[in-house]
């Protein structure tokens, strides 16, 4: 996983009083200075965290993953809140209207409200995240995600101590989001969850952007969660709104299917899937006799997050 890290842009240097009103072009300008960024972000920071001490130098840092094409991830998406084709969700998606956008935050923090997403996103730094991404289905991906921590965002809004878990909702739209017609497949809107530590992991960010562009709305936008250590589905798009609860929430695909998708969702190839097994995955774009990629614990983030789950009896919580 590449990091890179760039400087929050003063508020000195903008002279344009559309900037912060114009969500693309602001995005624009902040993607742009995440790519101009070199070097890593630095380890030490996370590791001055008593839960992060004793990751290894450079743990959160792997040059060697090669991107998906993007053409590939912009067009090979889950989002059945448009259609149960991949494909057609490309196209379809570019009815939902993106902008304005706000965010609640509410439950068990300090500072609940409904945040214009300008605002948040102002005060963030942008980062680079190249992941390794795993669909429940059995293809993966790697994609370079573009932007920031959510415990970063979490950490402002000053979280209780009673808070242990944290939901997100995505946007209810029928008019424009012809799946959320009917609930003959899932109840809407969507809804996942993590545990308040997974949440607060630095591996878990809210994506902007992807390619070093603007997140597309097929792809999510305008923020979406990326959890790079479970299936995709715990990956929620469209997010309208952060509860932290202090009892684990029902989760859509949990409810729907929970003997198929459970609430934690880690990747583990030792537990299969009711109807295939999860011990190989097959990488966008390759040929068709092209041999399966064997499927790693953790999607290959083990070394960062096995501890979150330790002592836990990972078949019964899958």
């Amino acid at each position: 996983m590449l990091i890179k890290t760039a400087k929050p842009l003063p508020a000195s240097e903008i002279t344009d009083p559309l900037f912060f009103y114009n969500r693309r072009r602001m995005l624009k300008g902040m993607l742009a200075t995440a790519a101009l960024a070199s070097g890593v972000a630095p380890v030490a920071a996370l590791a001055a965290e008593p839960r992060w001490q004793g990751l290894p130098a450079g743990a959160l840092s792997d040059k060697t993953l090669t991107p998906t094409p993007a053409a590939l991830v912009k067009n090979y998406t889950n989002y059945y809140e448009f259609t149960l084709n991949k494909e057609d969700a490309t196209q379809l998606a570019q009815a939902l209207p993106t902008d304005p956008w706000s965010l609640e935050i509410a439950g068990e923090v300090e500072k609940p409200g409904v945040y214009p997403l300008e605002d948040l996103l102002k005060r963030q730094t942008m980062e680079e995240r190249i992941y390794r991404f795993r669909c429940v289905e059995g293809w993966a991906m790697v994609v370079p995600w573009v932007g920031f921590p959510l415990g970063n965002l979490l950490k402002t809004v000053q979280p209780l101590s009673t808070a242990r878990f944290v939901s997100f909702t995505t946007i209810l739209r029928p008019e424009v989001m012809p799946g959320q017609r009917t609930k003959s497949l899932l109840d809407w809107p969507y809804v996942e969850a993590l545990r308040i530590d997974e949440a607060m992991h630095p591996l878990t960010i809210l994506a902007v952007g992807m390619y070093g562009d603007v997140l597309p709305k097929q792809n999510g936008a305008p923020l979406r969660l990326v959890v790079p250590w479970k299936y995709g589905f715990k990956s929620i798009k469209a997010i309208i709104k952060i509860e932290l609860l202090r009892n684990a929430p029902v989760t859509t695909w949990n409810l729907s299917a929970p003997n198929e998708y459970g609430f934690y969702a880690n990747v583990n190839p030792t537990v299969q899937h009711p109807r295939w097994s999860q011990s190989s995955e097959r990488l966008l774009g390759d040929k068709l006799f092209t041999p399966r990629r064997a499927t790693e614990m953790y999607n290959g983030y083990g070394e960062q997050v096995a501890a979150l789950y330790s002592g836990m009896d990972l078949r019964r919580f899958y």
